[in-house]
């Protein structure tokens, strides 16, 4: 592995996972899932003296890209997204802003991501999955340099995301799980949307949603 780190910030009141892939030598961080708390996100990344050449989403609920947006304001970097996660994006009865925050926030990706396509940001190589089930276009970004995946909803520790939000599907989400991100190395770490970090090794054997 190169020089990678992986930290971590819990925003907002859902306690999502927003993740910093960072490229130590150069001092470039990738911004994963900023649902809130632009400020504080915004904070984190001076103190740390790290630059930001991407924003990427794993999918498009409130709580995971609420604060793109403002965080791609200040400084400047294009939001990434799934090409099928756009009409979620910008409905806000879909991405359940309406509901959550009674107004409708949308986010028009810079750049659309296709299953399967490899990214080369900060120096850092990253392989996208499509992994639908909690959200249509729901999709997990592997670095196999970090030896990590970050799941968004998709897979937590011991459990799954919910599928019973508009466009979810149980039958996608564990085809997703148990067809891409099962396809990854056992000790793989599994940075989810909420919550700790797990591996892919423990949730096969113990995740009983995919036993």
């Amino acid at each position: 592995m190169g020089n990678i780190s992986v930290s971590s910030l819990a925003v907002g009141e859902l306690a999502a996972n927003c993740w910093f892939l960072t490229n130590e030598d150069t001092k470039e961080a990738l911004v994963i899932d900023p649902g809130d708390e632009a400020d504080r996100i915004q904070a984190y990344l001076e103190k740390k003296g790290w630059t930001v050449p991407a924003i990427l989403l794993t999918h498009g609920h409130l709580d995971h890209m609420g604060a793109a947006d403002a965080l791609k304001e200040r400084i400047g970097a294009p939001i990434l997204a799934m090409k099928a996660e756009e009409p979620l994006l910008s409905d806000g009865k879909k991405n359940l802003s309406a509901f959550i925050i009674h107004r409708a926030v949308t986010v028009k990706a810079d750049r659309l991501l296709e299953d399967g396509e490899e990214l080369e940001l900060a120096g850092i190589r990253l392989k996208v999955y499509l992994t639908p089930g909690h959200t249509p276009g729901g999709g997990s970004f592997y670095c196999e340099e970090a030896g990590c995946v970050f799941t968004g909803d998709t897979l937590f520790c011991g459990s799954v995301g919910r599928s019973d939000f508009p466009g979810g599907s149980m039958k996608a989400l564990v085809q997703s799980i148990k067809e891409k991100l099962f396809s990854l190395p056992d000790d793989t770490r599994v940075c989810p949307g909420h919550g700790q970090e797990t591996t892919v090794q423990y949730e096969k054997k113990y995740n009983p949603f995919v036993r």
